[in-house]
């Protein structure tokens, strides 16, 4: 791109011209000479001015912001998932954007609800990692492709045998495919909650053992007496 040329040099001239033509006669040779070379003198004294104190028109222009890359976790294949995941919600959010359906769209902030709760649960424990392969891999990237389907098909602004169809099929595998992603990140929380049942059993065991849930224990006395202590 060829850099803007300054214009103050050449407004210094003209007015340097201007102001002379007032003040001295331009009827003799000699102060066309004299002005000329005075003008010349301006000008390269005003460019180089300009050269010095401005930056160039391209220069000057603000650059775009770059989005920040998210640090690295240390694991490329955790890395993969995050940066993956981050464009699949800005998608999410771009598509939520340009389609008007109401039902459609509620559907989709719902996919975007439940995508970033995965990713930060992975994010979390890191071996869950390979629980959400085939979500990366398939359901998410085909879910993206059915709704720029639809995204398309709705810009075109018409209704039509082929357009209807595509929008109609849409629209019927949205609630699936909510419900399937809702599915997935219940399935990350599997291993906690085996863990927390095992747990419980062990409490209520123990506690029933030490007479501390359920009925109040009474133990038998040993003597055969009527007397009985009651916890």
């Amino acid at each position: 791109m060829a850099k803007q040329k300054p214009v103050l040099p050449f407004y210094g001239v003209a007015a340097l011209w201007i102001g002379y033509a007032f003040l001295f006669p331009l009827y003799l040779p000699g102060h066309f000479i004299f002005l000329a070379a005075l003008s010349l003198a301006a000008f390269f004294l005003l460019n180089g001015l300009c050269r010095g104190g401005t930056a160039p028109a391209a220069e000057t222009a603000k650059e775009p912001e770059k989005q920040e890359k998210p640090a690295s976790t240390g694991n490329p294949e955790l890395d993969k998932m995050v940066k993956d995941g981050s464009l699949a919600i800005a998608e999410l959010k771009r598509l939520d954007e340009n389609i008007a359906d109401p039902g459609i769209s509620a559907d989709i902030v719902r996919l975007e609800q439940v995508s970033g709760k995965i990713f930060e649960e992975v994010k979390r424990d890191p071996k869950k990692l390979s629980q959400i392969q085939r979500f990366m891999d398939y359901y998410l990237p085909t879910t993206l492709k059915l709704l720029n389907a639809y995204d398309r098909a709705s810009s075109t602004g018409i209704s039509g045998e082929n357009v209807d169809a595509t929008k109609a099929k849409v629209e019927g595998m949205m609630r699936t495919i909510v419900s399937a992603f809702e599915k997935q990140l219940d399935a990350l929380y599997g291993s906690e909650a085996l863990d927390i049942s095992t747990d419980i059993t062990v409490l209520e065991t123990m506690m029933a053992r030490e007479g501390l849930a359920g009925e109040q224990l009474k133990a038998e006395p040993e003597d055969g007496t009527d007397i009985r202590l009651e916890l």
